[in-house]
């Protein structure tokens, strides 16, 4: 059964953290106020320029959304299929680097994350002539710990939910990478930022090789 008292500091924190902005945000704000704390947002009312790469584009962008967006979730399943993610696999990855490390790496993945749909919805509107979509939730930082979960753990057993099938972890982020990919370049309206979570898994496995190879100042 599930104990509270059981997860390591930095995961409850981040728990309770991410569960208060999602109450929070649907109790106090607006959907215009919620989504001006995700991060990237086209719409008729442009906040913000962004340049890239010597071009420019406008978009709904304000600096404390590099931070916020990462608290925010679209609804209760998406809020609760990442924290699934985080107390299953986060406490034993803290358990071994320690609560720095596991931080640090927490907020590059959802850094990573935001990176890398920045420079698609650039590449989408410039060359494409999309509008780009919002990114919010802590999916990127989840990519990253499944990624540093089947690096480090390769052939531990979980369990899907939808199918409920046993895998070994090194498959299941095989997998869940695959199908970013082929619905993130097949060009599906989903609605989900399929590259913000390829951004946090690439930003897990950069620095997973880097500390790997050079080890870490934790």
């Amino acid at each position: 059964m599930f104990n509270f008292n059981n997860l390591t500091e930095v995961v409850k924190n981040l728990l309770i953290i991410n569960i208060l902005f999602f109450i929070g945000s649907y109790v106090l704000l607006g959907d215009e106020g919620r989504y001006l704390l995700a991060m990237f947002f086209p719409d008729g009312d442009l906040y913000g320029r962004v340049a890239l790469f010597g071009t420019s584009f406008y978009i709904k962008f304000y600096p404390f959304q590099v931070v916020t967006h990462m608290f925010m979730h679209a609804n209760i399943m998406h809020i609760l299929f990442n924290m699934m993610v985080l107390v299953f696999f986060g406490p034993l990855l803290e358990y071994r680097w320690g609560a720095k490390k596991f931080l640090f790496y927490y907020f590059a993945c959802g850094f990573g994350a935001a990176a890398l749909h920045l420079l698609v919805t650039w590449i989408e509107i410039e060359y494409f002539g999309g509008s780009g979509y919002p990114v919010l939730g802590a999916s990127g930082a989840m990519m990253g710990i499944m990624v540093a979960f089947g690096v480090t753990y390769p052939n531990e057993t979980v369990y899907l939910l939808i199918p409920p099938i046993p895998l070994k972890a090194k498959y299941m982020v095989m997998l869940l990478i695959a199908i970013d990919l082929f619905l993130g370049f097949g060009g599906f309206n989903s609605g989900i930022a399929h590259f913000a979570h390829l951004g946090g898994a690439l930003m897990g496995f950069i620095l997973l090789f880097y500390w790997r190879r050079f080890g870490s100042s934790f």
